[in-house]
């Protein structure tokens, strides 16, 4: 679809004398079709059968003509003025036809029931300008009516807007019966053009929607079956090339009008329905712009959901609490004093983490309320491991005084001595008891909890197995 902002562009900037240029070669080429590409109409000539065309001179060619096999007792001939329309993808997509006669009204729903057609398009009233344009080959709302064999019944007839009229028929041959919907737009003036052409693709939209996945033609008719006939073909031919992403960089109007001028004579008979196209098909090209702008960006927003998603599912199997932390609490009541604060050596495990019962308040150690209260220690996780101490010395362990006790009155700090059995001795950050001045850093008036003894500054011995030999 990288073609298309430029191809819009193309179709915006053409000069109106292109257009006049363009179509007055269509019209120069067309008379040579029949001797360069061997195109006849004896069919349609035969005396039998001239009868059956509204317009002497809109014959359809021997070549591509719609060819009836359905006998029936009233018609046996093999004519009708219709012509097969190759799509996009090369099919016959379309039946272009002429409106029925009264007298061909009943050749008119063989060919429907031969070829399974579903979708109808109607392109006129049936009288114009006085004249008469199209037989009425349908029965009234809700009502029945019989042509030759065939029963057609208007089940419903709905006005989707001031354009169309659409009519769900149900047609009946030899006790079977087939549905049959008819699109008849009421707003083109016979060899004349529509005001916009919004209506027109409103009502091709709708024709695709109902034809959904049905192979058989769609039939397309106006009075002569050429020039609004010819137009809709072309605009459902250029709308094929965008959906199954055929358009080239040479598409070209003139070329597709040429293509469907081989197959049915005078298709698209006016310079202003020319001009019609190029119009309808910039706004064809300006709405699949949209649409497909519109489905990135549905696409990039389903992303982005489907990414944050992920990332919330990821993040709630992850535990938010850290493994590693410390936190000092004093419980609301004064607990009865003890002679050495209780450790707890077990690091906590994801599984606990959840069923730890916590205070439902907490005191700090400034308040003077609490002071007399012991200090409880949470579990702390331990560090990476550090050189073993020997099994002969006893770890040492800080202890926060409680709070209103002056560093140096009674016992600053308690060394308690813990088996080596019961407590890896690297579960706890280990310290020196030979500082004896800690007033600089646990001053009276402080916090008062989590001190730590410094340790001593100057250069050490460093471990024997440090030891470098010096050659």
């Amino acid at each position: 679809m990288e073609l298309l902002p430029s191809l819009l562009s193309r179709l915006k900037t053409v000069d109106p004398r292109t257009v006049d240029q363009e179509y007055s070669m269509v019209r120069s080429r067309s008379l040579g079709f029949k001797k360069e590409l061997g195109l006849t109409s004896e069919a349609g000539a035969l005396k039998e059968n001239i009868k059956k065309n509204r317009y002497k001179d809109i014959l359809p060619y021997d070549q591509s003509r719609v060819e009836l096999s359905l006998p029936t007792a009233d018609s046996t001939s093999d004519y009708i003025n219709a012509s097969f329309i190759k799509g996009a993808a090369g099919d016959c997509k379309y039946i272009a036809c002429q409106g029925p006669l009264s007298s061909t009204v009943t050749d008119f729903w063989r060919m429907i029931w031969q070829y399974n057609v579903k979708v109808i398009v109607m392109a006129c009233r049936e009288i114009e300008m006085g004249k008469r344009k199209c037989e009425c080959y349908w029965a009234a709302a809700h009502q029945s009516a019989s042509f030759g064999p065939f029963t057609v019944s208007n089940q419903e007839e709905t006005h989707p807007n001031e354009d169309i009229v659409v009519r769900n028929l149900t047609v009946t041959f030899q006790q079977a019966s087939r549905s049959v919907i008819q699109y008849q737009f009421l707003s083109w003036p016979d060899h004349d053009v529509p005001y916009e052409s919004a209506g027109v693709l409103d009502m091709l939209e709708r024709t695709r929607s109902s034809c959904g996945a049905n192979v058989s033609p769609l039939l397309i008719h106006c009075s002569a079956g050429c020039g609004r006939t010819g137009v809709i073909c072309a605009l459902d031919y250029i709308h094929d090339l965008l959906v199954t992403k055929k358009i080239t960089s040479d598409f070209s109007i003139l070329n597709i009008v040429l293509e469907l001028r081989t197959q049915r004579p005078s298709t698209v008979q006016t310079k202003d329905q020319f001009q019609f196209i190029y119009t309808a098909a910039i706004s064809m090209f300006e709405q699949f712009l949209q649409r497909s702008e519109e489905q990135v960006y549905s696409n990039l927003q389903t992303k982005k959901t489907t990414t944050a998603a992920s990332s919330s599912n990821r993040l709630s199997q992850q535990v938010v609490m850290n493994d590693t932390y410390a936190v000092v609490n004093k419980p609301k009541h004064a607990h009865p004093p003890s002679s050495a604060p209780t450790y707890s050596a077990v690091p906590p495990s994801r599984s606990n983490i959840g069923s730890r019962t916590m205070p439902t308040s907490h005191h700090y150690d400034n308040d003077p309320k609490s002071a007399s209260a012991a200090p409880i220690y949470s579990t702390v996780k331990p560090r990476a491991k550090q050189q073993s101490l020997p099994s002969s010395m006893t770890p040492i362990y800080d202890i926060a005084s409680p709070t209103g006790q002056k560093p140096g009155e009674g016992s600053d700090y308690q060394l308690v001595a813990v088996k080596q059995s019961s407590l890896d001795v690297n579960d706890y950050e280990d310290i020196s008891s030979s500082v004896s001045d800690v007033t600089s850093f646990c001053s009276p008036g402080s916090i008062g909890f989590n001190c730590r003894i410094q340790k001593p500054r100057g250069p050490r011995d460093p471990p024997a197995e440090w030891t470098r030999v010096e050659r």
